[in-house]
């Protein structure tokens, strides 16, 4: 796992025996051909930090259990529709995908502290149940939605925006 974004408890009191809160970076990816394309075409205009977010829940029991992963995506993300009308800012349908790992990830992934309650995974799914699935990049996307997530689990605010600037210092 890449070094914790937070080696000191919360100011915000989200240090407490809840579950384990994490958030995870990855590359965009397009699909080969046209959906490529429009991704190398946006690399080329230096479209900065093209990189998608999620949230992890590692549940605090002291069972073995799996990561839960929570993120907002397009409905299609690899069509070439869907990457046209990503580049031009237009509304496209969205999705919460929620599914399962082995583990935490060990690069471009942080820990943020512990959830409010005990039970994250319930917190997150009651979140999502008023997720506006409408996603517009720049303003209603998985940054805006991480940045939501993690601060209705712990706390933390703008978590997104402060990752990226310790990763660019």
């Amino acid at each position: 796992m890449a070094s914790l974004f937070f080696t000191t408890p919360s100011t915000n009191g989200t240090s407490g025996g809840g579950d384990a809160v994490y958030v995870a970076a990855v590359p965009l990816k397009a699909a080969a051909g046209p959906p490529q394309l429009v991704m190398s075409m946006a690399y080329s205009l230096n479209l900065k930090n093209l990189q998608h977010f999620m949230v992890l829940i590692k549940p605090s029991s002291p069972i073995r259990q799996e990561v839960i992963v929570f993120d907002f995506q397009p409905v299609n993300p690899e069509s070439i529709e869907s990457a046209i009308l990503i580049l031009s800012g237009k509304l496209i349908p969205g999705v919460v995908m929620q599914r399962k790992l082995k583990n935490v990830p060990r690069q471009k992934c942080w820990m943020v502290g512990s959830s409010k309650e005990n039970d994250a995974m319930e917190m997150a799914i009651e979140f999502n149940k008023s997720w506006e699935t409408d996603l517009r990049v720049g303003f209603h996307d998985c940054r805006h939605y991480t940045n939501e997530l993690v601060q209705h689990l712990t706390g933390e605010t703008q978590i997104v925006e402060r990752l990226l600037r310790s990763y660019d210092s």
